[in-house]
């Protein structure tokens, strides 16, 4: 099987050797964790994933809701929205696409095992009701504004192919069966990922009859592929050969402010945290948890230097979940001045004027010089009194252990950096998977690893949930925001640019939501 997207967008990609004219190779900075399209609400997974599997609704490459296997939606009564279903779909095997399939997903969608983030805060709370074949009900307990949006992160899979089918049945290919305009042919973690083209594809067929990716994880390594051509196209171009690509003449660069923010999750949750210490290493009830202590170390680092020095230009400082430009963005936030005399007031203020010893975990693969960002972060806070150790991990080590935990117990770690991309191109997204309170049954809070709770922005959120006015329900969003920033339930950090290079010849679309879909890529004569 292999697989592409018929929404145009390029994927991750990379194959070494020689390639015919339709074949595609692509160098991937980050690879998937699983071809189970449920199981990691991941952007290396969605992005790869959007070849083989659709959704109900698409985005464009700014995110704009577009029919996918959906042909039209419309509401019928204030909590009740009605999908027409594409019809004359099939799925690889020949079995053809109707609401059963949609109701199996939406099932399974919430209850993957071992999740390290759920697609549960999209599916939760939704009834969904077959009409017929090709028309599905979808109903709420209030008015629902947004539930195009949500629907355009659930991929469809067969109920045929998909009753009883695991993790690693869609990993070995046997259940990885999807309506999308490629098909898995090969999946071998850490090495590459082939798919050939559908020709049954009810939409129009993507240039490319095969694509082949590889995770060349080494930035010098990536950039190395493609100038020598052993690929056609890399993401993730490192800051460092930015300027040195742009002006090599076989090259051609393509960038967009990403929706993705880097940012910094502190335990909120327990008094005795397992990665806070006194200054002498003894005991230390958890400082976290004073917004005192969390406002010093927000304003202890220095976001200019980690976007011109660490990101060498290739970021903008954030002050909240996204950029300028995004639905439910409030205009009253920017990003906190670096302040380390107001820092060490405040420490003092809280009762820890020498500071602690704080250990902040990262992933060392998965975001551009994510390593880099946690130990220039670690530097300034011990510079500022806190001393702190920094401990990375690859990507699927990291999300595995930052997601364990429970309500009873809290995170495993104390603090962490991660970044989160808005699957839905608003703020909600954000909002509910990092902020919210955590609550399984809601499917609200399923990336809050922190645990940080605020009924006060629960309830903004709720509101705006239920709010089908947009310049109300945007003016909800921002304001949640602005209690949940100002509290500092997260430290923003910094958005990523997005950056793509490719060989001369070849053209790309460049996305907000950081996707590399092969679609996209395109081809001069």
């Amino acid at each position: 099987m292999s697989f592409i997207h018929r929404i145009a967008a390029a994927a991750l990609f990379l194959v070494i050797g020689t390639a015919t004219a339709q074949e595609l190779r692509i160098g991937l900075g980050a690879e998937p964790t699983a071809m189970d399209p449920h199981y990691h609400n991941l952007s290396p997974n969605n992005s790869l994933l959007s070849h083989v599997f659709e959704r109900l609704v698409g985005q464009d490459e700014r995110q704009r809701m577009v029919p996918e296997l959906a042909e039209s939606w419309r509401t019928i009564d204030p909590t009740t929205w009605e999908f027409k279903l594409r019809r004359n779909v099939k799925f690889h095997d020949g079995t053809p696409f109707t609401a059963d399939d949609v109701i199996f997903s939406f099932e399974r969608a919430p209850n993957v095992e071992n999740s390290p983030s759920s697609f549960g805060i999209y599916v939760k709370g939704k009834t969904v009701t077959k009409v017929d074949d090709h028309t599905i009900h979808i109903k709420t307990a209030a008015p629902y504004p947004l539930m195009p949006n949500d629907l355009s992160t659930i991929y469809i899979i067969s109920r045929k192919n998909g009753q009883g089918a695991k993790t690693p049945d869609y990993n070995s290919g046997k259940a990885a069966i999807g309506t999308g305009a490629y098909k898995l042919v090969e999946y071998t973690p850490g090495n590459r990922i082939v798919m050939q083209r559908n020709e049954q594809y009810w939409g129009q067929k993507p240039v490319w009859q095969r694509v082949t990716f590889r995770a060349i994880k080494s930035d010098p390594s990536r950039v190395a592929a493609l100038l020598a051509g052993d690929v056609d196209f890399i993401d993730e171009v490192p800051a460092t050969d930015m300027e040195r690509l742009k002006k090599e003449p076989k090259v051609t660069v393509a960038q967009v402010v990403s929706n993705r923010i880097i940012y910094l999750h502190l335990d909120h949750f327990r008094d005795d945290s397992p990665f806070v210490r006194a200054k002498d290493g003894g005991p230390l009830k958890n400082p976290l948890r004073d917004v005192r202590v969390r406002r010093a170390i927000s304003m202890s680092i220095d976001r200019d230097t980690i976007v011109s020095r660490v990101m060498e230009g290739m970021a903008i400082k954030a002050g909240q979940l996204l950029p300028d430009g995004f639905f439910g963005v409030s205009p009253k936030l920017k990003p906190i001045a670096y302040d380390p005399a107001g820092a060490k007031k405040l420490l003092a203020e809280a009762g820890v004027p020498n500071g602690f010893r704080l250990t902040i975990h990262s992933p060392n693969d998965r975001y551009p010089n994510d390593a880099k960002i946690a130990e220039a972060v670690g530097q300034m806070l011990s510079r500022n009194g806190i001393d702190t150790q920094v401990v990375t991990m690859t990507q699927g080590v990291f999300f595995r252990d930052a997601s364990t935990g429970s309500p009873e117990k809290g995170p495993k770690f104390s603090f962490i950096l991660v970044g989160w991309g808005s699957g839905t191109g608003e703020a909600s997204s954000p909002l509910k998977s990092l902020l919210a309170t955590f609550d399984r049954d809601k499917g609200m809070g399923a990336s809050n690893r922190g645990r940080y709770s605020n009924l006060q922005v629960d309830k903004l959120i709720d509101d705006a949930l239920a709010t089908v006015d947009d310049s109300k329900r945007a003016g909800l969003l921002a304001r949640a925001t602005e209690l949940a920033i100002e509290d500092v339930g997260i430290i923003p950090l910094h958005y990523q640019v997005n950056t793509w290079a490719m060989r001369k010849g070849f053209s790309y679309t460049p996305r907000t939501d950081e996707y590399t879909l092969a679609g996209g890529v395109g081809k001069a004569n």
